[in-house]
């Protein structure tokens, strides 16, 4: 699971991953909001009206869900399911409350926190955005605030102060949480075990 901050690059360090990792794969979440130019309904997120987005939560099919800055996100508990059914590794854009709630049912996950090198540094990649106004601009640097301060809530926390390293970064927790699986831990055991055997 990912989490950040709005404006601190996550979404652009999981394009990033995704084009370099094809073993990966994101979960699409569901949202009440509506689509900014250029997203795809089931591409980006599944786009719902309030009415649906409760009918999910009334029928247990979220793993996870929270309101952020008045609308609702959510994650499919099939789709994450099925992917991890099939042997893939899922990657979840969400926010520390979806992280925690997803802990509940899943508690060996890889919790990963990005933030930016300084607040400063944040309200202007908000700024430059050119997508808000300058009072919601200001909401989101609160809310920042307020989500930053949960950063011990998860495994590993990424500084995205040079995006290159930061992906480094990003590709070495994701590989090191696969070498640490159970699965891929007796697999690495059975190899050593006939390799020391046919010394």
């Amino acid at each position: 699971m990912i989490s950040a901050p709005s404006g601190g690059g996550k979404t652009s360090l999981i394009k990033s991953l995704l084009e370099k990792d094809k073993r990966v794969s994101l979960s699409v979440s569901y949202t009440t909001r509506a689509p900014r130019p250029g997203e795809i309904n089931g591409a980006h997120y599944y786009f719902v009206d309030q009415h649906i987005f409760s009918e999910l939560i009334a029928r247990d099919a979220l793993l996870e869900h929270a309101d952020v800055f008045g609308n609702r996100y959510g994650t499919s508990r099939d789709q994450v399911e099925e992917k991890l059914a099939a042997g893939k590794d899922v990657l979840l854009d969400i926010d520390w409350q979806g992280a925690r709630q997803t802990r509940e049912s899943f508690p060996s996950c890889c919790t990963i926190f990005i933030v930016p090198p300084s607040m400063a540094v944040l309200l202007e990649r908000l700024t430059s955005r050119g997508q808000d106004t300058g009072q919601v601009i200001a909401q989101r640097m609160n809310k920042a605030r307020a989500e930053i301060s949960h950063w011990s809530e998860f495994d590993y926390l990424i500084i995205n102060d040079d995006f290159d390293e930061a992906l480094k970064d990003l590709q070495s927790i994701v590989r090191h949480g696969k070498l640490n699986r159970p699965g891929s831990r007796k697999l690495y055991n059975n190899l050593l075990a006939e390799l020391l055997e046919n010394r």
